[in-house]
C-alpha cells in the first residue's frame, strides 16, 4: 500500500490574501520504501506532512492512503483512518508518565477496541523489534532519549499502519543515537512494508532513505531519485 498526494495545493489566509505553503505537490511514496523531506524552515514541510497525514485538508488536489482517496471524507472517517492506517511518528515522544513502556504500545489497540493476549503479544513483538523487551515494564522517566524516541516509533506502528509518517524524530539526539534512530526507521519500513515519509533537516541522516526530496517555497523537487540509495540501515542501539 502507498501513499500519494496529486497535485496538492494549500494556502492559508494572510492578511488581505493567501500564502501559499504548497503550490501543486506530487508524491509518491511505495510500501516499503522511505522518502526522506528536506528544506529550510518555514518551506512547507510541516504542511506537506500535515496534509499526509489528512489533518489538513488541500485547497485542490487528492491525497491517496493505501489506494483510498480521501478527498470529501467526514471528520470521523478521517480520524478512523488515522488510527487504523497511518502511524505517526511526533518530533517529541510525549509519552504517558503513568505508563510503562509496553503499555504505551497497548494503549493504541485499546483505542481501536482491541483487547487480550494478541494486543499484548504483539506490543511485545514490536518492543523486541526495537530493542526494548528489557525495558517493557520501565517508565519513561526511566528511560533515555533515545529510547524514549523508540517507543515512540513502537507505538506508532501497533496498529500495523500502510503509512509512517515521521516529524524530525532526531532532532533531540546526538549524532550517533539519531543515527541509530534513522537506520531503526528504515529497517522496519523494510519488514513492515509501510510507505515512509521522513521529515528532518539532519542532511547527515539522509543515506538510507529511498528517496530525497526538497521542499522550497511551497514547491517540491527530488534531490535523489528512488533507487539510488546506498544501502540499509544500522539498527538502532
Amino acid at each position: 500500500m502507498s501513499l500519494e498526494l496529486n497535485d496538492v495545493t494549500l494556502t492559508y489566509p494572510d492578511g488581505t490574501g493567501r500564502l501559499t505553503a504548497l503550490d501543486s505537490v506530487n508524491l509518491h511514496v511505495p510500501a516499503g520504501r522511505i522518502t526522506a523531506v528536506v528544506g529550510p524552515s518555514g518551506s512547507g514541510k510541516s504542511s506537506l506532512l500535515a496534509v499526509a497525514a489528512t489533518l489538513v485538508a488541500p485547497d485542490s488536489g487528492r491525497v491517496r492512503v493505501a489506494g483510498g482517496d480521501t478527498t470529501g471524507w467526514t471528520r470521523r472517517a478521517l480520524a478512523e483512518l488515522r488510527r487504523t492506517r497511518i502511524g505517526i511518528v511526533f518530533q517529541q515522544p510525549n509519552l504517558l508518565p503513568a505508563l510503562t513502556v509496553a503499555e504505551q504500545l497497548r494503549v493504541m489497540a485499546h483505542l481501536n477496541g482491541e483487547t487480550g493476549r494478541g494486543v499484548r503479544e504483539r506490543a511485545a513483538g514490536l518492543l523486541e523489534a526495537v530493542d526494548l523487551t528489557a525495558q517493557a515494564d520501565r517508565r519513561p522517566h526511566q528511560l533515555s532519549g533515545g529510547q524514549r524516541q523508540r517507543v515512540n516509533i513502537a507505538r506508532a506502528l501497533m496498529n500495523a499502519p500502510d503509512v509512517l509518517l515521521v516529524d524530525e524524530p532526531t532532532s533531540a539526539l546526538d549524532h550517533e543515537r539519531g543515527a541509530a534512530v534513522v537506520g531503526l526507521l528504515t529497517r522496519l519500513t523494510r519488514e513492515r512494508g509501510t510507505a515512509t515519509v521522513l521529515v528532518t533537516h539532519d542532511r547527515s541522516q539522509l543515506a538510507d532513505a529511498d528517496e530525497v526530496v526538497e521542499v522550497r517555497d511551497g514547491s517540491l523537487s527530488t534531490t535523489r531519485a528512488a533507487g539510488a540509495a546506498s544501502g540499509a540501515g544500522t539498527a538502532a542501539r
